[in-house]
C-alpha cells in the first residue's frame, strides 16, 4: 500500500495511491475526497456470511460492538488514482504490518487496510462481554499479508512487554495489541471504579505489543455533556 500521511499532528489526513483495478477497504464515512475513477461499493461487515445469517451477524456486532454495519471497499479503475481518507475524531494515523505480526483492533481504530488483509470480528469471553470496552462483544482480529492504517484519539504510545510482567491499561485507551497476547478484562477498583474514577480495565500477559491512545472520548464526552443545552 503506498500512501502518504499529512503533516498535520491534531488532525492528519492518509492520501493512499492506487494502481488501476487495485482494491482498498475503508471504514465507511472516512473518504475525504479522491483523485482519478475510483468506485466505492459498501458491503456488508458480515464476516464471511451470506444472505440474512451475514445480516443479522454484521446488526449484532454493530449493536454490541459500535462496529461499523458496512465497510467500503474502494476499486480504482484508472493508474495513479488517489483516495484521501481521515478518521471521525482527531489524532494520529499509524500503520500495522500484518505480515510481519496479526494484530487485534479495538472498535472504532480500524481505518483503512490493503485488500491482501484478512479480519475477522471474534466474540470475546462472556465476562469480558459483559464488562465490555475493549471491541465490546466483538474485537477485530487481522491476517494475512500487508498493512492496515489505524487510527487513535490523541497521541500514540507503544508498550512492549517481554512475558516477566503484565501490563494494566484502561481499556479506554487501548487501540490495537499482538493477538499473541493473552489478555483479561476486570473491574480496575471499587464498584466499577466508582471510588477512584476508574472503569473496566485490560490485563495483558505474554511477549507482544499494545498500542494506546493518550485521550479518551468518552471521558471527553462525559466533560462535555454539561455544558450541552438542555431543552
Amino acid at each position: 500500500m503506498k500512501y502518504e500521511l499529512s503533516d498535520s499532528t491534531f488532525a492528519p489526513i492518509a492520501k493512499i495511491y492506487l494502481k488501476q483495478e487495485e482494491k482498498l477497504r475503508i471504514e465507511p464515512g472516512a473518504m475525504v475526497y479522491q483523485v482519478g475513477e475510483i468506485e466505492l461499493e459498501g458491503h456488508m461487515n458480515s464476516n464471511g456470511k451470506k444472505g440474512l445469517g451475514g445480516a443479522l451477524s454484521a446488526l449484532g456486532r454493530s449493536v454490541t460492538s459500535g462496529e461499523s454495519f458496512f465497510i467500503s471497499t474502494a476499486t480504482a479503475h484508472t493508474d495513479n488514482a488517489m483516495i484521501a481518507i481521515a478518521p471521525a475524531v482527531p489524532g494520529k494515523i499509524f500503520p500495522l504490518d500484518i505480515a510481519a505480526e496479526n494484530w487485534c483492533l479495538n472498535t472504532g481504530a480500524f481505518l483503512a487496510s490493503e485488500e491482501q488483509v484478512n479480519f475477522q470480528m471474534k466474540r470475546q469471553k462472556l465476562s469480558g462481554a459483559l464488562l465490555g470496552g475493549t471491541g465490546g462483544l466483538f474485537i477485530m482480529e487481522t491476517s494475512g499479508n500487508g498493512q492496515i492504517l489505524v487510527s487513535a484519539f490523541g497521541d500514540i504510545e507503544k508498550i512492549e512487554l517481554d512475558g516477566n510482567q503484565p501490563v494494566t491499561i484502561d481499556n479506554q485507551h487501548v487501540i490495537a495489541w499482538s493477538s499473541s497476547l493473552d489478555y483479561q478484562i476486570k473491574v480496575a477498583s471499587g464498584t466499577f471504579g466508582f471510588k477512584t474514577g476508574e472503569g473496566v480495565v485490560n490485563e495483558f500477559h505474554g511477549r507482544g505489543t499494545v498500542y494506546i491512545q493518550t485521550r479518551n472520548i468518552e471521558s471527553l464526552a462525559d466533560h462535555i455533556i454539561p455544558f450541552l443545552p438542555k431543552s
